[in-house]
């Protein structure tokens, strides 16, 4: 049956805890909520988009080029207008001719992206990524980011069993103003409490496959803007609080806005073996419940590699530098001009930024990054045979952007993250040909930025592994590339 065959997470490194955020406002509306995920300067609902897919996919039984349609879904995408899906099909490897569709407009939107998958036929990517962003003195005190990622296909590991939705219209929840950057609420708290159970109720009500004993749902993943919502709302829904305690994620990353639930999905997933059952339910003005047959992990607990996405430690940050991470508060503009890179020429080399596709020369095998010139091993003007390099390699040599020594398009990124490493790195190619003969696929190195990394602990020889990440904003768009982090 048509279902969930494999999924993965990601989180940003950076994490913020509620003490910390006390320390700076003595009334912190973040219920029960003890860390919150903070994304890195370079990082926004795209990058994290794609490492989620990146993971999902390595996990699932079809290739990226299986892949015949793809859903992201986000409130926070990087341009108020522009792609998304497309941008993310590139990065990841899928083909041209894979179907596109994008969510936004609310937290419903990664149901929407999650049904319109299983309504569709064939290998599908399904998508969720967000970090939404509030008032700093009130709404923003529960806010994290992180992405979820599924792969859908018609002989999956987690039967999809039903859905169900119920619609109805409730102004003043979590709503954002046309060109604003924050999310609001009326603060009516109860109002809001009361619009979610009585959506969520409506819509796990009308699962036909579900029925009213407690013990038949192993972990529902419900709406979790802050950590006391899925125990009020449950306790009118047919659960027992284990099964409600093993989809939260709230309390240790935040309210991830649309890939909140998908983040619970994932948690809850992960500890649910072939004879269990999972329940995701999503709130956004209306709601929408799904319910599965199976899971991903062992049955025995969160112990598998999903649980890890989920699990692993982040780098607890001071709350000035949060301010500066999410570019609240920033340096001074750097006078002087940058490298000009026109959109159109980012554009030509889309392929070696995302995916590090070198050529090889059909004549006399060198390899050449980018794929482009004379081959600089005969010097030959050569169609280069595309060759995919790694995606792990080892620094060859390193040094640190010390402040106020960055170019000009890099000193936004300089004075909210600090140094930062730049290295040339060495990768290894695919075995290939030239004239013929079987050769040894070779070595090419590259300059990079390192990320997720203070740049003083790196050393020569380490192993690092691609990340895409923002490089850097011009004309207003967005450009985006490989960056390396440390594998350790």
């Amino acid at each position: 049956m048509r279902g969930i065959d494999a999924a993965a997470a990601y989180l940003p490194r950076f994490r913020l805890s509620t003490d910390e955020l006390a320390d700076a406002w003595e009334s912190v509306g973040a219920s029960g909520i003890e860390n919150r995920t903070v994304p890195a300067v370079d990082e926004d609902a795209l990058t994290m988009a794609a490492a989620a897919a990146e993971r999902a996919l390595d996990r699932a039984a079809v290739g990226p080029r299986a892949i015949e349609s793809v859903a992201v879904a986000t409130t926070t995408p990087p341009l108020e207008e522009g792609p998304l899906a497309v941008r993310l099909g590139r990065m990841v490897g899928l083909s041209r001719e894979t179907a596109l569709a994008e969510h936004t407009q609310g937290t419903l939107a990664g149901a929407e992206a999650l049904d319109g998958a299983l309504r569709a036929s064939g290998p599908a990517l399904v998508v969720a990524a967000d970090c939404p962003a509030g008032d700093p003195a009130n709404a923003d005190h529960r806010t994290g980011a992180g992405a979820a990622a599924f792969v859908v296909t018609d002989d999956a590991a987690v039967d999809f069993g039903d859905r169900a939705w119920y619609a109805d219209e409730h102004p003043g929840v979590r709503y954002r103003e046309r060109g604003s950057t924050l999310i609001d609420s009326l603060g009516t708290t109860s109002y809001e409490r009361e619009a979610m159970r009585e959506c969520l109720a409506g819509a796990i009500a009308g699962l036909d496959a579900l029925d009213a004993a407690e013990d038949n749902v192993h972990a529902a993943a419900i709406h979790q803007p802050d950590a006391s919502v899925p125990g009020r709302v449950g306790s009118d829904l047919p659960f027992d609080t284990a099964a409600v305690g093993r989809g939260i994620v709230v309390d240790r990353i935040g309210d991830a806005g649309a890939a909140g639930v998908p983040l619970g999905l994932c948690r809850a997933l992960s500890s649910a073996g072939p004879d269990d059952r999972v329940v995701g339910a999503f709130f956004g003005g209306g709601a929408v419940a799904f319910v599965f047959e199976g899971g991903l992990g062992s049955g025995a607990g969160f112990d598998d590699a999903l649980a890890e996405d989920l699990d692993r430690e982040g780098i607890q940050v001071t709350y000035t530098r949060y301010l500066r991470e999410r570019g609240i508060v920033a340096g001074n503009e750097v006078a002087g001009g940058g490298a000009h890179v026109s959109v159109p020429n980012w554009r030509r080399t889309l392929d070696q930024r995302y995916r590090l596709l070198a050529g090889r020369c059909p004549d006399c095998g060198a390899l050449a990054f980018p794929p482009e010139g004379a081959c600089p091993g005969c010097h030959a003007r050569v169609e280069y045979e595309r060759v995919a390099l790694s995606r792990t390699g080892t620094v060859a040599t390193l040094t640190t952007i010390e402040q106020g020594g960055a170019p000009p398009e890099f000193a936004d990124q300089q004075a909210r993250d600090g140094p930062y490493g730049a290295a040339i790195v060495e990768l290894e190619a695919e075995d290939g040909e030239a004239d013929g003969d079987s050769i040894d696929g070779g070595t090419v190195t590259l300059p990079a930025q390192l990320t997720d990394c203070d740049p003083g602990d790196v050393e020569t020889d380490e192993e690092v592994r691609a990340a895409i990440r923002r490089v850097y904003t011009q004309e207003g768009v967005p450009r985006y590339g490989v960056k390396f982090t440390p594998v350790g």
